[in-house]
């Protein structure tokens, strides 16, 4: 039996959109506030779709999909500035595009080969991005 596992988790992080290739006036026209180092109330669900374990019932066990939520994603971004405090973001602007396929990155390693994974990260009430293998 394949299942699908659900697990919701939240920090805080700030960011700046800003393109140091265009002018002011330009990056305020594109980003709007944005510009501004500003900060969200990240909420993050981390679903993972596999085969149901028959010996727990488990496609994974939730505590431990926590802990590692926790260990790898709420410690390295809570209360950081991903602009300044992130080598994940060198190179990249930390939108919730790319922010969602870090976070993609960082947890796969740590499943199971036949484990499917989809990130969700909301960024606002309004605004979310999706990443993952469906």
């Amino acid at each position: 039996m394949i299942a699908t596992i659900c697990r919701k988790a939240h920090f805080n992080a700030a960011h700046r959109l800003h393109n140091p290739n265009w002018s002011n006036e330009k990056n305020i026209e594109t980003f709007g506030k944005c510009n501004n180092v500003h900060g969200h109330n990240f909420d993050l669900e981390v679903r993972i779709r596999g085969e149901v374990d028959p010996d727990t019932g488990f496609v994974m066990d939730l505590a431990v999909l926590g802990n590692l939520i926790k260990d790898e994603v709420e410690e390295r971004f809570d209360h950081k500035n991903l602009n300044m405090d992130c080598p994940e973001f060198e190179g990249l602007y930390p939108t919730t595009e790319y922010f969602v396929k870090i976070i993609y990155d960082i947890l796969k390693p740590h499943l199971k080969k036949d484990h499917l994974l989809h990130i969700t990260l909301h960024e606002t009430q309004k605004n979310a991005a999706e990443y993952g293998d469906w």
